[in-house]
């Protein structure tokens, strides 16, 4: 009877761990549907005075006039990333493969130490760096190639948002990497394979999913980075003509003005239907970048 009681009561614990666990998770789950019910109710204002084509694909930007065209911020936030991951993509893939394949392991836990460390540089720090040594090279190369510019530009933004995901992926992708078993790749040796084509045709390939969401994680955390972005991309509100010109990212453009909403009508409401696409923005990628993990998972199986 004692153990049939002792045993009553552990499936009641279990019961109610798993209960409250699963409560907390669909909890956290729900989170982001409250954040975005909260941004579009605040935004409602705005959406209730013009029309949403007019916003998003409007470039007239003048607050005091009641004009609110959100269409170079959202242009400059869109060439701001796709810079940084052109950069980016490439650098950390082929830097996680060389440390989790080929390093030894001293230089190993060095190279991990140095990521760890640029990891953790605050922001600003980062910004100051950009606005003191990439900022220059930029005004001296555009200059030469015949582009009229200051340096303050969506290449300076890209460059600097890059070297703030390198930690991200490169740390995620190689623990991806190192995750394929050994015995996979010393079946590809007995077979005759050399090292690279291992790595190649077999550690890649089984870990392709994993460095994809590494990937996906890095940028989702980078549409929503704010002040070392808004230090070197200029923040001057038009479409770029080229990589050389000056932009205005969404998060810049919410960190720069909202201590000014209380002065201007509709303002506040502007800054958060900035909020809102943002957010909307960083979700649809997630979610894009999910459907295709899952349909490398399918053809992997």
């Amino acid at each position: 009877m004692f153990f049939a009681h002792e045993g009553m009561n552990k499936q009641t614990k279990n019961a109610l761990a798993s209960r409250l666990m699963q409560s907390v998770t669909i909890l956290v789950s729900l989170f982001i549907f409250v954040m975005i019910f909260v941004l579009l109710l605040k935004a409602e204002p705005l959406l209730a005075s013009k029309p949403i084509f007019e916003l998003l694909f409007s470039s007239s930007w003048h607050p005091s006039r009641g004009e609110f065209g959100f269409y170079p911020f959202i242009i400059g936030t869109l060439t701001v990333t796709c810079i940084a991951m052109l950069i980016a993509l490439p650098i950390c893939f082929l830097a996680a493969i060389y440390v989790a394949e080929y390093a030894t392991g001293r230089i190993r836990a060095v190279v991990n130490s140095m990521i760890d460390l640029l990891a953790g540089v605050p922001s600003v720090v980062i910004g100051v760096w950009g606005v003191l040594a990439i900022v220059p090279i930029i005004k001296v190369v555009g200059t030469d190639a015949g582009q009229a510019t200051t340096g303050y530009s969506v290449l300076a933004g890209g460059i600097v948002l890059a070297i703030m995901v390198f930690p991200s992926i490169i740390s995620v992708s190689q623990e991806v990497l190192r995750s394929v078993p050994v015995s996979m790749r010393e079946a590809s040796f007995a077979l005759g394979a050399t090292k690279w084509q291992t790595v190649k045709h077999v550690v890649v390939r089984k870990s392709l999913p994993g460095i994809i969401a590494a990937m996906i994680l890095g940028f989702s955390r980078a549409f929503g980075e704010t002040i070392a972005v808004l230090m070197v991309v200029g923040n001057v509100p038009r479409i770029p003509s080229s990589i050389f010109q000056p932009a205005y990212p969404l998060p810049a453009l919410i960190a720069n003005n909202y201590e000014d909403v209380m002065s201007i009508p509709l303002y506040d409401s502007a800054l958060l239907f900035a909020a809102l696409l943002l957010l909307l923005v960083v979700a649809g990628f997630t979610l894009f970048g999910r459907l295709i993990l899952v349909r490398l998972q399918r053809r992997s199986v």
